[in-house]
């Protein structure tokens, strides 16, 4: 069991998702308040490293904020801050009085609060993507090229409108949300290496650096580059926000297809239709009160933190906006930006434990294309009525399949009744005929796309 005691937590992300210690662990290295006082501890100790080089302040500053943030405190931060009323004053302040005397005035020097902010968020964000989100991110797709090469033959109808169309295979059906995954996954990582950070001081002019330095511009390329980021071309107090905007919207759309995957398969398990499953465990309760049941609960959980981050979103837009130059009216709001990566994190995992147990009744797919297969000759026989010249195709084939369903009987039943249409029916060749006496031949080149779709992004995202 966990150490701490998660049940005295206020948030469900603190209690009710990570009660497993390794998950808390991972995302609290990145997420969690000391590891932003930690982030922010780094882009300090880069910005005294780089004065150090530039021959600013003496060598052993660098030396003793090192160990200064070795022993640093969060605690200590916030008891600080009651006094302050500042968070990154009262970060300097405990990280001065660690250090001698005659280097203290060399801490944050030349930087303004948002300099330290601002980088330290886009460095974690950045750090968490690579070593959390992105491995994770690929596996999931991966793991989704084998579900779909598995079933890339499974026959399946298709369906629009929630009605059933004409048929394909399983396999296609499943590579639609593997290519739209991967190229998700793909901007995700583009949006991700755009992040930059700032060492421009006050508003963005790099007035209190350019006393210090006659290339105030280096200097802050050579802080940044300490903490492998790149400076934006041009700050106010803050950072343009698109940047972080752009990678925070990526994640959010990456995870809305993880919603709509979710909850197609969460339909696909209704006991009227039954074609998958997810995989039940043998203490496993569907409901309180009715043993029997077996209920959709991880792709549901899914299509639920989903509706639970992506109205966050609309947090992030309003922070776009910053009244000249810099207002504060995103401390609060920002902090909670870290909601987003973590609820796709978490589904994430959530997805990954479904897709290593997914069973698919291939029996109840057949079942179900068969319920209604002769109608769906309807759309061969009219292509094939037009292709060999007939004036009419479309509106004689809804009339006839109009009279099938009044009459209960089959439309190939009816084709041999209609001597008008037999002219065009000799004319076909044999794949056409084929067709319209087995109309589960009727998918097209799915199985080659879901190979296709499938190849393509195991080649992008490596061997597993």
């Amino acid at each position: 069991m966990p150490s701490r005691d998660i049940f005295a937590n206020l948030s469900p992300w603190d209690h009710r998702y990570s009660t497993r210690e390794k998950d808390f662990s991972e995302l609290s290295r990145f997420f969690s308040e000391a590891a932003q006082i930690k982030y922010q501890g780094r882009v300090e100790l880069a910005l005294v490293e780089e004065l150090v080089e530039r021959e600013v302040c003496p060598v052993g500053v660098a030396e003793e904020l090192k160990e200064a943030l070795a022993r640093l405190d969060p605690e200590e931060v916030y008891r600080e801050e009651k006094k302050t009323r500042h968070n990154i004053r009262a970060l300097v302040n405990v990280l001065s009085r660690q250090v001698s005397p005659e280097n203290r005035p060399f801490i944050h020097l030349s930087a303004t609060s948002m300099d330290i902010v601002d980088t330290a968020n886009v460095l974690r964000f950045r750090e968490a993507h690579r070593d959390l989100i992105s491995p994770l991110l690929r596996e999931v797709i991966l793991i989704f090229c084998g579900l779909v090469r598995r079933e890339k033959g499974t026959l399946q109808v298709g369906r629009t409108h929630g009605q059933h169309a004409v048929p394909i295979t399983f396999g296609f059906a499943l590579a639609h949300y593997l290519d739209r995954l991967g190229r998700a996954a793909e901007e995700s990582q583009r949006c991700c290496e755009e992040l930059c950070g700032k060492m421009a001081g006050a508003v963005g002019a790099y007035n209190a650096s350019s006393v210090l330095v006659k290339d105030p511009i280096e200097l802050e390329k050579g802080v940044l580059s300490r903490l492998g980021l790149k400076p934006a071309p041009i700050s106010t107090q803050i950072v343009p926000p698109e940047y972080m905007l752009n990678y925070l919207h990526s994640i959010v759309v990456a995870f809305g297809v993880l919603a709509d995957f979710a909850d197609d398969m969460r339909h696909l398990q209704r006991t009227e239709i039954g074609e998958v499953g997810e995989f039940f465990a043998p203490d496993q309760v569907g409901s309180s009160t009715m043993p029997q049941k077996r209920n959709p609960i991880n792709f549901e959980h899914i299509k639920s933190l989903w509706k639970t981050i992506q109205p966050r979103m609309q947090t992030v837009y309003m922070d776009q906006l910053s009244e000249h130059q810099r207002d504060l009216t995103n401390s609060a709001s920002s902090r909670f930006y870290v909601e987003i990566p973590v609820g796709f994190y978490l589904a994430l995992q959530r997805l990954r434990g479904v897709l290593e147990r997914f069973s698919v009744d291939r029996e109840a797919m057949l079942a179900n294309l068969k319920k209604e297969q002769d109608l769906v000759l309807a759309e061969p026989l009219y292509i094939s009525l037009a292709a060999h010249g007939h004036p009419e195709a479309h509106e004689v084939v809804r009339k006839l399949t109009l009279e099938a369903q009044k009459r209960e009987i089959g439309l190939h039943e009816i084709l041999g009744e209609k001597e008008e249409i037999q002219p065009y029916l000799e004319r076909m060749g044999d794949e056409q005929r084929l067709i319209l006496q087995d109309p589960s031949r009727y998918t097209g080149v799915a199985e080659e796309k879901a190979g296709m779709i499938a190849s393509h992004w195991e080649e992008k995202m490596g061997p597993k």
